[in-house]
């Protein structure tokens, strides 16, 4: 079994913001961006719902769960600004779970 860590998160955003969550949070968005200051990223998909619009999906892969927690305690206060910047563009998020790979 491997040990890559993924998580995924389902966001619905309203059309007029569709374009800004794209930008945010697509491969070379503001949060791939910011997960790149660490090692132990690997990649970020941006899935969008064919059927359902405004619906959206994220995973983010790390190469262990460590490392995700590495990068969550040197980089908690650039993650929690971000995070409230991008709040504004959703009206709902799901945390789905996360996941060894």
């Amino acid at each position: 079994m491997g040990s890559g860590y993924s998580y995924v998160w389902e966001f619905h955003v309203s059309v007029e913001h569709q374009a800004a969550f794209e930008q945010h949070y697509g491969p070379e968005g503001t949060w791939v961006q910011l997960f790149r200051r660490s090692p132990g990223f690997r990649e970020t998909l941006l899935l969008i719902d064919r059927s359902n619009s405004g619906r959206y999906l994220t995973v983010d892969r790390w190469q262990s769960e460590q490392a995700y927690l590495d990068f969550r305690g040197a980089f908690s206060a650039q993650y929690a600004e971000l995070d409230a910047d991008c709040g504004k563009l959703t009206t709902a998020e799901t945390f789905l779970g996360a996941f060894r790979e």
